[in-house]
């Protein structure tokens, strides 16, 4: 397992979420200045692996070996970001991650180590921003983690700064309240994570426009390596099972489109 471990040390570099966004001429969102990590992982070769990348990016990151342990240090630490594993002692990680999510909304990035579209659809639903199987890149990790956090000082730099309120988006039966963050469909509010709605406002203002899973990975994950083109695929599968699958149109080996109902 540590020749598996190390070896994703010295993986491929990936473009980060900044140097896209100088690429394309935008401003990409700060990270904060003290970040907390909680890496809840069983295999302990893999948590310190984790834990000494993350301390290496200047973080500060405490390793929970079970689900019990991760649920007090949750409440304890109020960690900026959470990677959890969904295999643990105790408690699974899914259950981990909805008590966590209860107590108090953090981003979570979920490890798995099945390719399981069920775990991963059931790991969505129960609050999971993310996911990634095992074995992975430590750099891809690193990436996606600056993602979700970027996300947090983006919304909360737009609360600081009382930016006019963004318009409703009403797609037939569909209403996308923005600058609520709710969204419901027939009068009947539908809970979505935050991913699943950053994902679906990516759609829906530009309906029945095609949107590769690249663009849609760059736009909603700020990650542009095709490697996480299938976490769009899933969170799109969350989409279809919350809000109905004749909302969202696949086109084959290109992307995704909005579908509203005629007369929207």
């Amino acid at each position: 397992m540590r020749g598996v471990w190390n070896s994703c040390l010295m993986a491929t570099s990936y473009p980060s979420a900044s140097e896209d966004h100088a690429a394309r001429g935008l401003h990409a969102d700060p990270l904060p200045s003290a970040v907390t990590v909680l890496v809840v992982e069983d295999e302990p070769d893999i948590a310190n692996a984790i834990a000494n990348r993350l301390a290496a990016e200047g973080w500060t990151a405490e390793i929970a070996g079970d689900g019990l342990a991760a649920v007090e240090a949750a409440a304890r630490l109020r960690p900026d970001v959470v990677i959890l594993d969904v295999m643990l002692p105790g408690i699974d990680g899914l259950e981990v991650c909805r008590r966590i999510q209860a107590e108090r909304p953090v981003p979570v990035l979920m490890l798995t180590a099945r390719d399981d579209e069920t775990d991963v659809l059931v790991g969505l639903g129960v609050g999971a921003d993310d996911y990634m199987t095992k074995p992975f890149s430590m750099r891809e990790l690193v990436a996606r983690t600056k993602s979700l956090l970027r996300r947090v000082s983006r919304a909360g730099r737009i609360a600081e700064e009382g930016a006019m309120p963004l318009p409703t988006i009403v797609a037939g039966d569909v209403q996308i309240d923005r600058a609520q963050r709710r969204v419901s469909r027939a009068g009947e509010l539908v809970h979505l994570t935050p991913t699943e709605f950053d994902l679906l406002v990516t759609l829906a203002v530009t309906p029945r426009t095609v949107l590769t899973r690249e663009k849609l990975l760059a736009d909603v994950w700020d990650w542009v390596d095709a490697s996480g083109t299938r976490t769009v695929d899933s969170h799109i599968k969350a989409l279809r099972r919350k809000l109905g699958a004749d909302l969202i149109r696949t086109v084959h080996g290109v992307g995704y489109a909005f579908e509203p109902q005629d007369g929207a």
